[in-house]
């Protein structure tokens, strides 16, 4: 408990964290909010437009991009090389003075990110929800007993982007490479949506998957997934690359 304490800590403590948290919260509201205001003119002009069944949940699918911050930055901050005048020292030989065990030193910077994570889907959810409601009134979704299951599929997916970011950054000990990648391929070419065009096996890959556990309306696409089985795959994908990273991680020098 002492030594997740302070790995929850030592994520507060950076400017980065707090700007993953404006990022995961800011983002799904504004773009839902945006939406929803179209989405009113169009009614309030007697438009029959109907009111997308996914509408909220694939603004939240961008708004992961606070997860994957928090993932990288709570590895690559350990591997920052700091200022002559400090030492020019990194975190991370500290760090491992104070936790002597790797495996658990990474179980423990883990679990803070999920954690975190998990706080920071749960929040943006509500913030987007309402946003939508507030603008909509009447005409916002409802909200029933189908959403519990749809907004856990949302805390369950950012959870494991964020592991699957803090993953990445373990093999790659800097924080650049996997941010760029897991960012352009989340909010800007969806290169993993691309690869769908060439093979129905990309469905299978971990965002593809993941994001079966919340959007339901998916017309292009000519492979079935159910939610959990959805899931489990994301969820495979991410305990086995959490495990060669663990395993690299043991094996070399800090």
């Amino acid at each position: 408990m002492r030594a997740l304490t302070a790995e929850l800590s030592k994520l507060t403590s950076l400017l980065s964290f707090w700007v993953a948290l404006a990022t995961g919260l800011i983002v799904p509201t504004a773009i839902a909010a945006l939406n929803s205001v179209s989405t009113r003119k169009e009614l309030d002009l007697g438009s029959e437009t109907a009111v997308g069944i996914d509408m909220g949940y694939q603004e939240l699918a961008f708004g992961v991009i606070g997860a994957i911050i928090i993932g990288v930055i709570a590895v690559s901050n350990e591997y920052f090389t700091e200022s002559a005048e400090s030492g020019g020292g990194r975190q991370i030989t500290t760090s491992l003075i104070a936790v002597p065990s790797r495996l658990r030193f990474l179980l423990t910077k883990a679990t803070a990110v999920a954690l975190v994570s998990a706080v920071l889907a749960s929040a943006a959810a509500v913030a987007t929800m309402a946003a939508i409601r507030i603008v909509l009134g009447e005409h916002a979704p409802e909200m029933g007993s189908e959403a519990i299951p749809r907004l856990a599929g949302i805390v369950c997916y950012w959870v494991l982007t964020a592991l699957l970011a803090f993953g990445i950054t373990v093999l790659t000990r800097h924080g650049v490479i996997p941010l760029a990648i897991l960012i352009v391929n989340t909010s800007v070419v969806t290169v993993t949506y691309l690869l769908t065009r060439l093979t129905s096996l990309a469905y299978y890959l971990p965002d593809m998957a993941g994001i079966r556990m919340f959007i339901r309306n998916l017309e292009d696409s000519t492979v079935e997934i159910a939610p959990l089985v959805g899931g489990l795959v994301m969820t495979a994908w991410v305990a086995a690359l959490l495990i060669i990273a663990a395993i690299v991680f043991c094996r070399r020098d800090a």
